[in-house]
């Protein structure tokens, strides 16, 4: 906010040198009041354990970790603290990891020690067959596999994200608010427990926008020219849908995160005329509800369920997409609650 009101839109670069302050602090002081209960500790920023990143800046990605002073901190019996949500380019740039970028550190700082066991802690006491704040009935799962899980983090769920899934190898999700509870063990393997319930989770995203380009000319080449000039924006896009019309036209819609919803937008009216496009639309007020599951894999009839169940509150459906293990639609964000209602009634 501050940075807005100096810079209209903000650079990313300096952007990225002011948030990344606050988890400096954070290490600095935490690693202080170690000391004063006779732990020795050290604070290191991204940039100071060699955190390197692409130059992709408020939501870099990790390329490597060079973890040569962590491990010789930790030979010599010190705790390190190392900030999170941040590194730097090759440059020497500070660059942040974006949303949930902390999850990612922590993951990836694991993964390069080699760590047996890396552990999460967040807001909820585990992973959840739900949003527990949407559907206070929801029931925490003791074990999730890490392909339902990385469906899970993309979907939405918001304990941890999904960059942080990525790196794992084995890792569990503990409450910070809890002093005691086993969390939510993520596994490579599946649990071969046969009363294991086909549908392991259901995912609500509401951070999504979708839009749609009418009437463009249905050639080959035609989506690339599209998302073409959205990837060349750092704009990641989610789910796809291209409808073939009757006199050469075509309708393509897809979603992006609802933050790059105005930026996408703005790229697609530049490019409107050389597309051929005939209109362009936008809707930010949309949701993402998806089910996920590794028993999918071995049940037919999902989708078809999931869709009457949808049709039975009388719930449009805009988009669909799948995969071996999950079942994702878009509908109006207004009926969330109805879709929530009916997941109480209907526990995974």
């Amino acid at each position: 906010a501050l940075a807005k009101e100096v810079q209209a839109t903000p650079d990313p670069r300096e952007l990225d040198a002011i948030m990344s302050t606050g988890e400096q602090v954070t290490t600095g002081l935490l690693s202080m009041a170690l000391m004063d209960i006779g732990c020795k500790a050290k604070s290191y920023t991204g940039g100071q354990v060699k955190v390197l990143t692409d130059s992709t800046h408020t939501k870099a990605r990790i390329l490597s970790i060079d973890e040569a002073n962590m491990r010789r901190d930790l030979d010599s019996g010190h705790v390190v603290v190392v900030a999170g949500f941040q590194g730097v380019d090759e440059h020497g740039n500070i660059t942040t990891l974006g949303r949930g970028g902390s999850d990612t550190s922590g993951v990836a700082l694991a993964a390069a020690l080699k760590a047996d066991e890396c552990q999460i802690y967040t807001d909820v006491d585990g992973v959840y067959t739900t949003d527990p704040r949407v559907v206070p009935e929801a029931k925490k799962l003791d074990t999730i596999t890490f392909e339902e899980m990385l469906e899970m983090a993309s979907l939405g769920s918001k304990v941890l994200q999904i960059r942080s899934v990525e790196f794992a190898g084995k890792y569990k999700v503990k409450s910070s608010f809890q002093d005691e509870g086993e969390g939510t063990l993520i596994t490579v393997e599946e649990d071969k427990n046969m009363e294991q319930p086909i549908i392991s989770g259901i995912a609500f995203n509401r951070d999504e926008a979708k839009l749609t380009l009418s009437g463009v000319p249905d050639t080959p080449g035609i989506a690339y020219q599209i998302l073409g000039t959205i990837a060349d924006a750092n704009i990641d896009v989610d789910m796809i849908i291209q409808n073939v019309g009757h006199d050469g036209t075509t309708d393509f819609s897809f979603t992006v995160n609802r933050g790059d919803f105005a930026k996408a937008q703005a790229i697609l009216e530049t490019v409107k005329t050389k597309l051929g496009a005939r209109e362009i639309a936008g809707d930010n007020k949309i949701c993402k509800v998806s089910a996920v599951g590794v028993g999918m894999r071995s049940h037919p009839g999902v989708a078809s369920k999931m869709f009457k169940a949808l049709a039975d509150e009388g719930i449009n459906i805009q988009m669909i997409s799948t995969s071996e293990i999950k079942i994702s639609v878009v509908i109006d964000e207004k009926r969330q609650g109805h879709v929530a209602e009916w997941s109480k009634a209907h526990p995974c």
